[in-house]
């Protein structure tokens, strides 16, 4: 029998850790998501991953660019969008299984630089005072798809400041609008609030008032035909699970209610 040196020696063990540290079966899962419910996602992700031994691919974009994703080919083996959304893309035929699970509902807020004057919100006039008096805005572009850029575009409509307000808007492409406010870029972000609070160095000041609120609410689904259907079923199971009860809780959503 042929001795295995001692470089070798160390390189059989490296692989047999290696090999014990990935269970047989252990799958690696695609998450597509929007952004808004990224952060509970990436809260609850690594515990299904320490408790199965699978691995999460996790991508987030906003609601249009992953319905966008989907028609141009992208494959999931979990996909978290709108119901609407979901609703578009089963009856032009690119996604078909099993109806999507709600797993959580989230609202609009405003959000500040940390240490500056905190605006009053508490209701659609001193909403709409503050708009006006901010210098610039930020919020996710309508046009990129972002489901609380499309509601505000429409939004400052019903409130009769749509054209006073263009100037003043600093309009992100995806991602977090409250990172223009920590780069300085602007005084005031509306964005769904758990991606307000998301942004180190930035405070939430609250939601929208109620009678301008609007609330998104979040699927999963599995897509007929994924790779990975079983594993990402199991995810699913542990997102709408009540584990995750807390954690929506911190990320500033809800659970979807009944």
């Amino acid at each position: 029998m042929r001795r295995l040196t001692p470089i070798s020696r160390i390189l059989w063990c490296i692989c047999g850790a290696v090999g014990l540290a990935a269970p047989a079966g252990a799958a690696e899962i695609t998450l597509l998501t929007t952004g808004a419910y990224k952060p509970v996602a990436a809260a609850l992700v690594p515990r299904f991953e320490q408790r199965t031994g699978h691995k999460v691919v996790l991508r987030n974009e906003t609601a249009g660019a992953v319905a966008q994703a989907i028609r141009d080919g992208v494959r999931a083996d979990l996909v978290v969008l709108t119901p609407g959304g979901f609703d578009a893309l089963i009856r032009e035929g690119r996604l078909a299984g099993a109806k999507p699970v709600p797993l959580a509902t989230v609202g609009i807020g405003v959000a500040i630089r940390d240490g500056a004057p905190v605006p009053d919100i508490a209701t659609p006039e001193a909403f709409r005072a503050a708009l006006l008096q901010a210098r610039a805005v930020a919020m996710v572009d309508p046009a990129s798809g972002g489901s609380s850029g499309i509601y505000l575009a429409r939004l400052f409509e019903r409130l009769g400041i749509a054209d006073r307000m263009k100037d003043k808007l600093v309009l992100v492409r995806g991602g977090l609008a409250a990172s223009r406010l920590v780069s300085g870029e602007a005084d005031l972000a509306l964005q769904q609030t758990s991606e307000l609070l998301a942004v180190e160095g930035a405070r939430l000041v609250g939601p929208i008032p109620a009678a301008v609120q609007n609330h998104t609410v979040y699927a999963g689904m599995v897509p007929e035909g994924a790779a990975e259907a079983e594993a990402a079923s199991g995810l699913l199971r542990d997102l709408a699970g009540p584990d995750a009860a807390p954690v929506l809780a911190q990320k500033g959503m809800a659970p979807p209610g009944p």
